[in-house]
């Protein structure tokens, strides 16, 4: 059995092994997930969690590439914002320090005109 004994000190200076959305980032963002699921728009997600990036993946169909991503990247949090939502074709559509404002360009493709 092999254990590892966790680095002494501060461990607020040792960076994480790999990026993860918090509890209330992903509650944000399956809400939204829950809304479209409900209009019949998109109907499955996936969820990477890599060194450098943490991924939302939101798929129309299972077998399909992503719809869109919702990346979050600390690297960038002084510069561009750390949360991005990137298109099917790889362009930046948003991108800022606030989950929910970025968000928002989704919420857009939500709303119809009923006649």
């Amino acid at each position: 059995m092999n254990f590892q004994v966790p680095p002494s000190g501060n461990s607020a200076s040792v960076p994480p092994d790999q990026i993860a959305f918090h509890r209330t980032e992903l509650s944000v963002i399956l809400s939204l997930y829950g809304r479209f699921v409900a209009a019949g728009e998109w109907r499955d997600y996936g969820i990477s969690c890599l060194r450098d990036v943490a991924v939302f993946s939101i798929f129309r169909r299972t077998a399909e590439n992503p719809l869109y991503r919702i990346e979050k990247r600390p690297k960038l949090r002084d510069k561009q914002g750390m949360y991005t939502v990137v298109g099917m074709d790889g362009q930046i559509m948003r991108r800022g320090h606030d989950l929910k404002t970025v968000l928002r360009v989704l919420e857009r493709k939500l709303i119809r005109v009923v006649e």
